[in-house]
């Protein structure tokens, strides 16, 4: 069996198991996509997915009870957050924008940060199966920031724009996105 064949196999394996609990909220299927693409090591989120070991605890025993997780990122991957000094700020621009502020709005946005660290689109690194997914729980979390990305913008970038903005930073040259030469790297399909 191929190793991409074997990972397949693994994440529906994984999700299946997943998806035993009872629909609670729309963020649960959002979470079991990233919880069995974590177990197949098939995203960056580190040891406990980014979250705290207490928070993955109550992430665990709430939502995915009849499932063993491993606390340590199958894929070994290791993101140093010392060197994500906009952590605070990413927290606190979520935070503002959330639509509740609750102990699973806490997972998804401690999650979502440390998506940000990894270097592929958002999406990917937080291990969705889709730019879609991650839309839609944008939208779901965040709808008012989500909003405001009316360009259709990648979502990470999206987010570190929102950053320098709030600083009053504007680090691009070019008078507007349509005329920027990097714009396909900002805008545009992330299939």
């Amino acid at each position: 069996m191929s190793a991409v064949l074997q990972h397949q196999t693994t994440l529906d394996l994984v999700y299946s198991r997943l998806k035993t609990s009872p629909l609670m909220s729309p963020n649960y299927e959002w979470l079991a996509c990233m919880t069995a693409s974590w177990c197949a090591g098939q995203s960056v989120l580190p040891d406990y997915m980014g979250l705290e070991p207490d928070q993955f605890y109550k992430l665990t025993h709430n939502y995915f009870q009849d499932y063993s997780l491993p606390e340590y990122a199958p894929s070994g991957s290791y993101l140093d957050f010392d060197r994500m000094l906009e952590k605070e700020d990413l927290v606190n621009l979520l935070v503002h924008y959330s639509r509740a502020n609750d102990l699973e709005m806490r997972w998804v946005i401690s999650i979502i940060v440390a998506g940000c660290l990894g270097s592929d689109h958002l999406w990917q690194d937080l291990g969705l199966w889709s730019r879609s997914q991650l839309s839609s729980l944008l939208h779901y979390n965040f709808p008012a920031l989500a909003a405001k990305n009316t360009m259709d913008m990648k979502w990470k970038k999206f987010l570190y724009k929102q950053l320098c903005e709030e600083e009053g930073l504007y680090v691009c040259r070019a008078p507007s996105c349509n005329v920027c030469i990097d714009y396909s790297k900002c805008y545009g399909p992330e299939e």
